[in-house]
């Protein structure tokens, strides 16, 4: 028990300078961080690039998918705490989806704070959402992201929903990341299992992201926007992942506005496990086909 507590404390201060080191390279050298197209791309899948607002947007399809005829689209943001860009596991879990729906993903490669944040963020995705769904109709479009990705789906939902923008016809979140300053009161049990996320490292980021107006706006912290307006938003979360005690305060706020939040939780499941669904542990594989199962609903 006690090599335990020591190594999660090393962990933690580790994991803290990274993210320090990180936030300060960026800084000063301006850093701008952009997802690239993976090296590998799965022989039933193609991805293309195409310029928007000076970003890349990616689009994954099926091959031959003008045969399939299938007209859904995933508006999906990756996760990486407001700083990463997405990783090869991305990738594979897009793909995956791709293959196993015959949906096309759409993932915009949003700015990255330090250098950035979050209204340039917005400034981006909002009117990319807004010609998405003026081309393909709302009714086609799920609204997906995990982690930081997860808080910024929903807050760009909150903000369509404000100004009475048509909303997507389903929105799934995974482990999302909701109020980036993490006060929460339960999350102090649940980061003794915790073996993936740190709440000071995370604080840091989302203060870097929130720049210097937005740490107390629901863009930044879903958890504060109105949930009268959730329509079909689905939560995927673990027990062991610092992000839980959240997703479940956002359930208490919407439920009490009448507001549609539905919670999937997973026993002993860490951060953004279903992302690695290619694992051995049954927990991820089923959580895997149970967000298929969502989607393809």
């Amino acid at each position: 028990m006690k090599k335990t507590i020591i190594l999660r404390i090393f962990v933690g201060i580790l994991a803290l300078c990274l993210c320090i080191l990180a936030l300060t390279i960026a800084y000063f050298f301006n850093t701008d961080i952009q997802t690239k197209e993976p090296r590998q791309v799965s022989a039933d899948c193609e991805i293309h690039t195409y310029t928007y607002m000076e970003r890349n947007i990616f689009t994954v399809t099926k091959k031959n998918a003008e045969e399939i005829g299938n007209q859904k689209y995933i508006v999906y943001f990756h996760g990486g705490s407001y700083v990463a860009e997405a990783t090869q596991n991305h990738w594979d879990f897009l793909e995956d989806i791709v293959k196993d729906t015959g949906y096309t993903v759409i993932m915009p490669d949003y700015p990255l704070t330090p250098k950035y944040h979050y209204q340039d963020v917005y400034n981006m995705v909002e009117p990319l959402y807004k010609e998405i769904i003026e081309t393909v109709g709302n009714e086609n479009v799920i609204l997906m992201g995990d982690s930081a990705g997860g808080g910024l789906a929903l807050g760009l939902y909150e903000k369509m929903a404000e100004e009475a923008v048509a909303l997507p016809s389903k929105t799934i979140l995974i482990s999302p990341w909701l109020d980036v300053k993490l006060e929460n009161e339960n999350i102090r049990e649940i980061e003794k299992q915790d073996t993936i996320l740190n709440k000071e490292t995370l604080r840091l980021a989302g203060i870097a992201y929130a720049g210097n107006d937005g740490i107390n706006s629901y863009l930044v912290n879903p958890i504060e926007g109105d949930a009268s307006t959730f329509q079909n938003v689905k939560i995927f979360i673990g027990t062991k992942d610092i992000l839980n005690p959240d997703c479940h305060l956002l359930k208490e706020k919407a439920d009490q506005v009448n507001g549609e939040v539905e919670i999937k939780e997973y026993e002993n499941a860490k951060h953004i496990w279903i992302i690695d669904h290619n694992s051995e542990e049954e927990v991820t594989k089923q959580a895997y086909n149970d967000v298929i199962e969502e989607l393809k609903n």
